[in-house]
């Protein structure tokens, strides 16, 4: 869907980004992962030709971006800014319907779309005439992603999108990312320095320093597999909250020792990772849950210790 092919950026003498290579596939959310200055965000912006490159290119669907003129390219694309992004003395309804009015579109068809998106993002259809000052910061946050929707386009760029949202606001956000269907219809690149909030949102990371991509694969990979000492030492602080979210039950599910069959309601998937298994098990009175496998449809009674006990092995035999 996306590749980027011998990218580079220089600023005089510096290079800002240092011929690096990746691909998005359809429907995939690839995270681009570093410090401040590490060059994801001016990665991001040649993606949509707010900055030009120096040198390389990159396609989207087979075909150059600069075959087309960057205006309608960037139609094509959404665009979640740092900080919301929204015109201040614009109302709600006017931010989400910047692209469509560019579109000709019927302000019927506009307005039908606008309060589609409010639906999905659990936003109330009376703050359409409110402005950006009036919203929480968790609302503006989900205006700002409405907007970038409005057009439905196939590819969303998202630029540190949740990063000024407080650590209750981000979690609950995060939830709604991943339930949300329609975005699990976009092909994304998301950019943050936030190591959990990669790793709970990202199919694929690129972990970036200095302009280059460091390493390219999966949050596991990252995690239990890294090239070099950076990536484990990006990482380590983190390193046991993270394991607990790349690690499924199902992950385990050989490791795992009966302990009893019970009457815990209801029987949890074996697909769900351990941190959110944790999570559950926090909510109920006793710590035995149901868990199935669903590939043999087996069904076991497991309690919080043995759970445990299958996880350490399965960390020391990576």
């Amino acid at each position: 869907m996306i590749k980027v092919e011998g990218l580079s950026k220089n600023y005089g003498l510096v290079k800002a980004i240092d011929h690096i290579s990746f691909e998005v596939e359809e429907h995939q959310n690839l995270i681009l992962l570093g410090t401040s200055g590490c060059g994801k965000t001016t990665t991001l912006k040649m993606i949509n030709r707010l900055v030009e490159p120096s040198s390389g290119r990159i396609l989207i669907n087979g075909i150059d971006i600069t075959k087309e003129k960057p205006e309608t390219l960037r139609r094509k694309i959404g665009y979640v800014l740092q900080n919301y992004g929204l015109f201040p003395h614009y109302t709600v309804a006017q931010n989400i319907g910047i692209v469509p009015q560019l579109l000709n579109w019927e302000k019927q068809k506009t307005k039908s779309r606008t309060l589609e998106l409010l639906e999905k993002l659990h936003l109330p259809a009376d703050i359409l005439n409110a402005y950006p000052s009036e919203l929480s910061g968790g609302q503006q946050q989900r205006i700002g992603l409405a907007r970038a929707l409005a057009t439905n386009p196939p590819v969303l760029l998202m630029d540190e999108p949740f990063g000024a949202l407080d650590n209750v606001t981000k979690a609950n956000i995060h939830a709604e990312f991943l339930a949300l269907d329609e975005l699990k219809q976009k092909t994304i690149i998301m950019v943050t320095h936030d190591v959990q909030e990669a790793f709970e949102l990202g199919d694929r990371i690129c972990l970036m320093d200095k302009g280059e991509i460091v390493q390219d694969g999966s949050p596991s990979e990252l995690l239990l597999k890294p090239v070099n000492d950076f990536v484990a030492g990006f990482l380590k602080e983190q390193q046991l909250l993270l394991e607990f979210k790349t690690t499924k039950i199902l992950d385990l599910w050989s490791l795992l020792i009966t302990s009893r069959q019970n009457n815990v309601e209801p029987i949890i998937n074996a697909e769900i990772d351990l941190w959110t298994l944790i999570e559950l098990i926090k909510k109920q009175k006793s710590e035995f849950v149901n868990i199935q496998n669903h590939k043999n449809g087996e069904v076991l009674g497991l309690g919080f210790e043995a759970i445990m006990q299958a996880f350490y092995q399965y960390i020391k035999s990576k």
